[in-house]
């Protein structure tokens, strides 16, 4: 009886866990170039020192991102950029290492920091500075141009040059969202190369790529799951409790 114990817990165990997959997706269907989280569920012996053969349990696998690239909206604002083809743009993550990211609303502030969602973006010597009160554009290469306020069309000047990466494999999402390569095999996580051939189309963003529809479907499938476990796990406790009962009545 406790074999049927063992997967239906464990199966509720981990159809919550998938639930909080599909919720964090579904909660960035309108967040610019997010890339949807996999979850999928394995068969796995029990371990322990009691470990039985017969015993198996649920345990869930993440495969990694879904890297289908997401709809392009023309914006017409001349700092919004998305990235083409299989770009990455690099920005620098709060522990100042160098992360990927596929979002594209580049911001200045007050400072003339250029960044993505509150992360400065890199460029060929670091973050990239605009002077301040400048109107700035980006270039289908990255190159960043500005003209100073009350200047001509003949004061344009190069002020710096986006960073875009092509990555060779699928890249690793991190706890904060953003993208790195895997650690190799002394656990270091290596910066990649510019790549000059890359380009942005400016004036247009790229959609996340998660369908709001499949979202909500696989939604309903997981409660519908976790409800069957715990039924199975209801089903097994009455089962013993009888066969309790018809033992102490031969007894």
């Amino acid at each position: 009886m406790d074999r049927i114990l063992y997967t239906a817990m464990s199966g509720a165990k981990q159809s919550m866990d998938q639930q909080a997959v599909v919720s964090h997706n579904l909660s960035n269907v309108s967040t610019s170039g997010f890339r949807a989280q996999l979850h999928a569920m394995r068969a796995v012996p029990v371990q322990g020192d009691a470990a039985l053969p017969t015993r198996v349990s649920v345990a869930a696998t993440t495969p990694g991102s879904d890297f289908t690239p997401g709809p392009i909206t023309h914006t017409g604002r001349e700092l919004d950029v998305a990235m083409e083809g299989d770009a990455w743009l690099a920005v620098q993550a709060d522990d100042g290492t160098e992360a990927y990211t596929r979002r594209g609303d580049l911001q200045v502030d007050g400072n003339g920091l250029v960044s993505v969602a509150g992360r400065p973006v890199i460029g060929d010597g670091g973050p990239i500075v605009v002077p301040l009160g400048s109107s700035v554009s980006v270039g289908a290469d990255g190159t960043l141009s500005a003209i100073g306020e009350g200047e001509g069309p003949e004061a344009l000047v190069d002020v710096g040059k986006l960073k875009l990466v092509t990555p060779q494999q699928n890249l690793q999402r991190g706890d904060d969202g953003l993208f790195r390569m895997p650690p190799d095999a002394e656990g270091e996580v290596a910066a990649l190369q510019a790549d000059e051939e890359a380009r942005v189309a400016s004036g247009a963003l790229e959609g996340s790529n998660v369908s709001a529809v499949e979202a909500m479907v696989a939604m309903i499938d997981v409660a519908k799951r976790y409800e069957m476990q715990m039924k199975a796990i209801s089903t097994a406790d009455e089962n013993a409790q009888r066969a309790n009962n018809l033992l102490s009545i031969q007894g």
